[in-house]
């Protein structure tokens, strides 16, 4: 998240100012205490958090038995190696294959967060194919307007080019599959004419490169903060899916963002019936409460480098036994109250409320599934021509919704520069749907007058 100006309020400063590298920034709000869908600060104001922190709460704060689980497993054992099993460890993996994952992802592994873990998954399949006896294949291919993490390798692959920007000299070259952005098509053609042409373009990349250097083709089911929740054609997945089938290319599936509930499915790509070869789920694994991360993967994929008798090396902290705990109780408070459901039910609310919004001068689309949505602000909804990046508006509407006591999240990539991102915690009611609705339509008018000199 980057927002550049000053948080509006009169809330006090931290009371260490090296808190943060950027000392100066909203980043530097002080929270005291979080309870259901709110955030309280010193003051004992309270902000609606309709972005569930970075699109990570989804059972709500200030849940205690989440908390108990947490510090019972780390009485049990404070530390133990990854490879080792633990009781908690153990209990989340069967949890996972039994109740959550898609048919055949049985061999899972764990990591600290969503960019730890993307990148094991990128390892992994390059991992799969060396064992094989496929060295040739080394290329990962992402596509752009995407998001993978912030580390070296998984910049490389995504297409962020905010976060890539001054990296470039660090990252592997990888190339880039078209998104599906039906709103701007890259192809500049209209669905459903188009017949999907922006899957049918991974074949011919793939032909471009040479499929048999390809290791992997990686994709967020529904992109995620990058260009604000941009939901395929219902014909897409399965199709690149099995574009990947045909050439021996594993298919890795980033659910960091869309995994556990958050799209009103178990997980994105239930949506369109597709199993990856790989796939990713951090973020609402542990709704927040600790740091953990899944990959899971087929049998098939593990298969040749337990046979080679070579490994994917572990990361320090994954599958740290408390944080196991903590995400198994989360998922256990998740089924017990259907929230995967009242995601999907809360989520039609919410976009009905939205569609408010829909005729807005400055609003180009609203989209999503479930409980994560992307309001794409532009200038000119004729054109679509964007606010200048130097504006900053979606930082602005940040500022302004933060006035009104209502936190959403900034997201934008060029060329969909301004998305504001909703994703709020699954027990979310109708007061705070109208809240959130409200806020955020005033919240885009004084951002925009802001802009053209009209407003404070």
């Amino acid at each position: 998240m980057t927002i550049t100006e000053s948080p509006i309020g009169t809330a006090p400063p931290l009371r260490s100012s090296r808190y943060n590298f950027l000392r100066e920034t909203p980043t530097a709000l002080e929270v005291v205490r979080s309870e259901g869908c709110y955030l309280y600060r010193p003051d004992g104001t309270k902000i609606l958090d309709a972005a569930g922190g970075a699109i990570v709460v989804s059972i709500g704060h200030g849940r205690r038995e989440v908390a108990d689980a947490y510090a019972r497993a780390a009485t049990e054992t404070s530390y133990v190696v990854p490879p080792f099993a633990t009781t908690a460890r153990v209990r989340l993996v069967e949890r996972l294959v039994d109740r959550w994952l898609p048919p055949g992802l049985d061999r899972i592994g764990f990591a600290s967060g969503g960019s730890e873990a993307m990148d094991m998954a990128i390892r992994l399949a390059r991992q799969h194919h060396l064992s094989a006896g496929r060295p040739e294949r080394h290329r990962v291919i992402g596509r752009e307007l995407s998001y993978h993490g912030t580390t070296l390798a998984t910049l490389a692959i995504g297409g962020h080019h905010k976060r890539r920007e001054g990296f470039e000299p660090w990252l592997v070259d990888q190339p880039k599959a078209h998104a599906h952005y039906c709103l701007r098509c890259p192809l500049g053609k209209t669905y459903p004419s188009c017949e999907v042409a922006c899957a049918d373009s991974l074949e011919a990349l793939f032909q471009q490169v040479g499929p048999e250097t390809i290791a992997a083709f990686v994709a967020e089911p529904i992109v995620g903060s990058n260009a604000g929740a941009l939901v395929p054609p219902d014909e897409y997945l399965p199709r690149v899916a099995e574009i990947c089938r045909r050439h021996g290319v594993l298919l890795i599936a980033d659910e960091v963002m869309t995994g556990y509930g958050r799209t009103g499915r178990r997980f994105g790509v239930d949506h369109w019936g597709v199993v990856p070869d790989i796939l990713v789920g951090g973020k609402g694994l542990t709704s927040g409460y600790a740091p953990l991360a899944a990959i899971c993967a087929r049998e098939e994929v593990v298969a040749p480098i337990a046979a080679a008798g070579d490994q994917v090396m572990f990361y320090t902290y994954g599958a740290h036994s408390a944080c196991c705990a903590a995400a198994d109780k989360v998922l256990e408070i998740v089924e017990r109250e259907n929230l995967v459901e009242r995601a999907a039910t809360m989520g039609k609310r919410l976009r009905e409320r939205l569609g408010a919004l829909d005729d807005h001068p400055h609003v180009a689309q609203i989209r999503g599934r479930g409980l994560l949505y992307g309001v794409e602000l532009v200038r000119d909804r004729a054109t679509l021509a964007p606010f200048p990046q130097q504006a900053r508006l979606v930082d602005k509407v940040v500022m302004a919704g933060l006035e009104d006591g209502v936190f959403f999240y900034p997201g934008g990539n060029p060329p969909a520069n301004d998305v504001v991102c909703i994703g709020p915690p699954f027990i979310l009611g109708d007061e705070e749907i109208e809240r959130i609705a409200s806020a955020l339509e005033t919240a885009i008018d004084r951002a925009v007058a802001k802009i053209e000199g009209k407003g404070r």
